[in-house]
């Protein structure tokens, strides 16, 4: 079937597919270079918080309490936009899915699937990133905060 054979017109779900990924792409760039876009406590008062837990903790360990209940974190933009790339990618490869069943031409799903894969990929590695910089931070902290939890 040829473009102007097309019942449906001029390729819906192959464009779909491009505008989905193209927006997860997107939003998965402003994720990790514009973000975050909630505010966010500093960076010494987040290990501050840290250290203050990890001796409060080892105390409670110590007398033989029960750990407190974990809290809830709040939905803020941040965390919408985290998920929102990955559903837009998929919905993009749903579209291009069915822009391939409907013979729309291969490009059009395949540029689609790439953005899609392109925008999963960079959140991803991101995290990966992110992930690895956390544990090297946790580990200076143990390891120089153990004066602090001395009493």
């Amino acid at each position: 079937m040829t473009y102007s054979e097309n019942p449906d017109g001029p390729c819906k779900w192959g464009i779909g597919s491009i505008a989905f990924g193209g927006a997860a792409l997107l939003i998965s760039m402003l994720v990790v270079f514009a973000g975050p876009f909630a505010p966010q406590q500093s960076i010494g008062t987040s290990v501050g918080q840290i250290i203050g837990e990890i001796a409060v903790s080892a105390m409670d360990t110590v007398r033989g309490e029960a750990p407190p209940a974990p809290e809830a974190q709040p939905w803020d933009i941040d965390r919408v936009l985290m998920i929102a790339g990955p559903v837009l990618a998929i919905c993009g490869f749903i579209a291009a899915i069915v822009s391939t069943i409907k013979q729309d031409p291969w490009r059009m799903a395949a540029y689609g699937t790439a953005m899609g894969v392109a925008a999963i990929t960079v959140q991803f590695i991101w995290w990966v990133a992110i992930l690895i910089c956390g544990i090297l931070l946790l580990i200076s902290i143990i390891e120089n905060g153990a004066s602090f939890l001395e009493f």
